[in-house]
């Protein structure tokens, strides 16, 4: 009953002043302030003892999403003059929480006892005269930006505070504060995504951009229907549950450090400022850049993942996707393009932790070996990037050709491609159950070891059973059925599939199957059966190879990727020089490249369109094609200000 009183009060458009007003006269219709003083920002309040405050202050920079500092008071301070002329925090805030030793112990309407000396207290002054007052940005403060821009806002229509849960994921750690993350959920319609993105972008002191959208579950929220705060908000049809970093997880702090005294809001009872909700910078705080509105993105379906970038980002990423998508070798790549399979692929990637990577093609069946020289160059591109990203890597090859890739990695690591050698495995269908085992632990499907399979210039199975090279040969014989493994993948959730190819014939192709059917030469014959969830067509695949490397690196070096990726949570500073260092020593470069494929040549692996034994890819030779390729996916990575490896 409270909030629906509180939902008729927001239909008269009192201001902030007005409001608070109300709440020290103990008006009963207040009870959250979610919908109440629409334009203006509201606050979290943590009040905690003096010799704690640098600590909380600290932890706050630590972890700016969760808790954008807007004030700290002087000790004993009960205005807060930045933020509203006249105001008191001892009666400003429709119910307080009292903690003791990080214990509730109780709800007050006011804190003006705690500020007065009583009998007990005769001998000492008041508690808040020697406490400090954190006044922190809240998300209600961007509620009413929201609604002016079509997004509806659940919590509000429903007449409801809004939902808060307690995270698995670890704030940054401060002094002696420490605690999970805290996170608000509202339903925002699928379609309305990108708008509640940009209009939250544009708020950072109200906790900015969303840490999360989708699964629940990604988060250790294990049921959305039992809130840690305020109440159950319901899905409307077609709704996607997005969080936002909560204020609330400064209450959390209190309870984890345990102070001997602390007061704070209650959740979802703010303080309203007089500061317009369009005053949404302070010069402590980076400036708000337009190229970094972040955009949105569906990586997975199951379980259900959106990612964050930057426009900045997107746009170079589907730049790298023009690039390869050029096809000097006149093969009629170009009819198979989908866009953004590159950015999708590169965005699952980056949230990814365990990577398989396959390639091989032995389409020189008279030869040994049989395999190509597109494929391991842009395998390994990949792997490299990954591994200086901090990702686990596995490559996964033929039993028949592992000697030999083995004997090709250890090269790699010698000629200096590689720093160290990468797990080599392989697959064998020994039962029904094989690829469960070889994806999951125990054959778990609850528990993958890897949440990344990559196919690149891979031979893939046709709709017959049997796979082909572009003159429609079987080579059936000279591949061991990983396939297999994308197929089980597509039914294991946490996995995601990625296929690049540049006919295709190439395992994960089968996304595009009836395209290749239709408009390739023999394709009702080679097309691939097998699909991959993100499907990267390229002039030659080891360019996919290159491009996904290079859009690894524009996602780890966009400020708004990384800050979803970490949930908000760490400083908000520039990459350390050695991590960039090592990033940018890790892309392709033509010398790397140049080397990589005189490795395979020596090694007796062939151009795949004329089996010459030669420094060439699919009959392109290395200089001027390939390499004017890779300075050109470099050149647009690093863009005009940037020098490139």
């Amino acid at each position: 009953m409270a909030s629906l009183l509180t939902r008729e009060l927001a239909t008269l458009g009192l201001s902030p002043a007005e409001l608070r007003l109300l709440i020290r006269q103990g008006d009963c219709r207040i009870s959250t302030t979610s919908g109440l003083a629409n334009g203006f920002q509201q606050c979290n309040v943590i009040i905690l003892p003096s010799d704690l405050a640098n600590d909380f202050e600290a932890f706050c920079h630590s972890n700016p999403a969760s808790l954008p500092l807007l004030y700290r008071s002087q000790s004993g301070e009960s205005s807060c003059p930045p933020l509203v002329k006249h105001a008191d925090i001892r009666t400003d805030i429709p119910q307080y929480c009292v903690y003791e030793d990080g214990r509730l112990v109780k709800t007050v309407s006011s804190l003006q006892s705690y500020s007065r000396k009583t009998s007990m207290m005769s001998e000492h002054p008041n508690p808040l005269s020697d406490m400090v007052s954190f006044y922190i940005g809240c998300s209600f403060g961007f509620e009413g930006k929201l609604r002016k821009a079509g997004v509806p806002v659940r919590n509000v229509e429903q007449g409801k505070n809004v939902s808060m849960y307690r995270t698995s994921v670890l704030c940054v750690t401060a002094g002696v504060f420490s605690c999970p993350l805290v996170v608000t959920m509202r339903p925002i319609p699928a379609n309305m995504l990108d708008a509640a993105v940009e209009v939250t972008y544009l708020t950072p002191l109200a906790h900015g951009a969303p840490v999360h959208i989708g699964d629940a579950a990604l988060l250790g929220i294990q049921d959305l229907s039992k809130p840690n705060y305020g109440e159950v908000v319901e899905l409307q049809h077609g709704d996607v549950p997005v969080f936002w970093a909560c204020g609330v997880t400064a209450i959390e702090a209190v309870v984890c450090s345990k102070p001997s005294l602390a007061f704070c809001h209650s959740p979802g009872s703010m303080f309203m400022t007089d500061v317009p909700d369009s005053d949404s910078i302070n010069p402590s705080h980076p400036k708000v850049k337009p190229e970094l509105t972040p955009l949105c993105f569906q990586i997975s379906h199951d379980p259900l993942l959106y990612s964050l970038a930057s426009r900045a980002a997107v746009d170079r990423i589907r730049q790298l996707e023009t690039v390869i998508g050029e096809d000097p070798g006149q093969r009629g790549i170009q009819t198979l393009f989908v866009q953004d399979e590159l950015l999708h692929s590169c965005l699952a990637l980056s949230h990814a932790s365990s990577v398989v990577i396959t390639t091989g093609f032995p389409t020189h069946y008279m030869h040994n070996p049989p395999e190509e020289t597109d494929g391991p160059p842009g395998a390994f591109a990949m792997a490299t990037m990954l591994l200086a990203l901090g990702k686990q890597v596995t490559m996964l090859t033929d039993r028949r050709a592992l000697d030999m890739n083995r004997a090709i990695m250890d090269e790699a690591v010698r000629t200096g491609i590689l720093k160290a050698a990468i797990p080599l495995v392989t697959y064998e269908d020994t039962g029904p159950h094989s690829a469960l085992h070889f994806l999951c632990h125990h054959g778990d499907p609850t528990k993958p070891r890897y949440d990344h399979l990559v196919a690149i210039e891979r031979s893939g199975r046709a709709m017959d059973g049997n796979y082909y090279n572009m003159r429609g040969i079987n080579i059936k014989h000279l591949l061991d059925p990983i396939d297999d493994l994308f197929i089980a993948a597509n039914d294991i959730p946490g996995i995601t599939t990625t296929g690049i190819g540049d006919g295709g014939n190439e395992l994960g192709m089968g996304k595009l199957k009836e395209r290749v059917i239709s408009l390739m030469p023999k394709g009702s014959l080679i097309a691939c059966d097998v699909p991959a969830d993100c499907a990267i067509t390229a002039g030659v695949s080891n360019w996919g190879g290159y491009a996904v490397a290079c859009g690894l690196y524009l996602l780890h070096t966009c400020p708004s990727h990384q800050r979803y990726l970490k949930r908000g949570l760490g400083p908000e500073q520039d990459k350390p020089p050695e991590q960039l260092q090592d990033w940018t020593a890790n892309l392709p470069s033509v010398s790397k490249e140049e080397c990589f494929l005189s490795t395979l040549v020596r090694f007796g692996i062939r151009s795949g369109k004329t089996a010459n034994l030669a420094m060439e890819v699919d009959g392109l030779t290395f200089h001027p094609t390939h390499s004017d390729i890779i300075s050109r996916l470099l050149r647009v990575t690093f863009g005009s200000t940037t020098q490139s490896p």
